[in-house]
């Protein structure tokens, strides 16, 4: 069985949204244009589109479109070569949006300032609090009021700065 092939010539103006989303993917660097103007990925890298804005108030006319292309790990992770990820137990953090079972990006070395949400080991356990300093003291505080001030006994040691978090609401 032979199979008829069609070819469509598109106008200009059907090509044009094609030819922003090409520009803005080479812009980004996500994609590169060779001598012969073939296309390549430059590098492997989590993006998603980014259609628009919506009003989480009163509902908004806004047409959906393309209003530029996201890489994710770039957009969430500033220093990638310090970051890791850590899955939330529990309801302490939940007046902060971190709820149990989202995923926090964690930044090493990042030095906390009062308000940070930070991952800190207190006498051998750790713990994700909200980090502030009181003179010479440092407190850590939960987002939930059913849970007490924590102050070390003997040691606090900060793990890292949290950077993100990520909820997913459909497995």
């Amino acid at each position: 069985m032979e199979t008829k092939r069609t070819t469509h010539n598109a106008s200009s103006q059907e090509m044009l949204p094609l030819l922003i989303v090409v520009n803005k993917l080479i812009d980004g660097g996500l994609l590169e244009k060779d001598d012969r103007d073939h296309l390549s990925l430059s590098r492997q890298s989590f993006v998603i589109p980014m259609v628009g804005s919506v009003q989480a108030g009163f509902p908004s006319p806004e047409e959906e479109a393309l209003c530029d292309i996201i890489s994710m790990d770039e957009y969430l992770i500033t220093r990638p070569e310090s970051s890791f990820l850590v899955k939330v137990n529990g309801d302490s953090m939940s007046g902060a949006g971190i709820m149990d079972g989202d995923l926090v990006i964690v930044e090493k070395g990042r030095n906390p300032k009062n308000g940070d949400i930070v991952l800190a080991e207190v006498d051998g356990e750790w713990t994700m609090k909200y980090f502030q300093r009181k003179g010479k003291e440092i407190i850590l505080e939960a987002a939930n009021p059913r849970y007490p001030v924590i102050r070390a006994k003997s040691e606090l040691r900060v793990g890292g700065v949290v950077t993100a978090v990520i909820r997913k609401y459909h497995r």
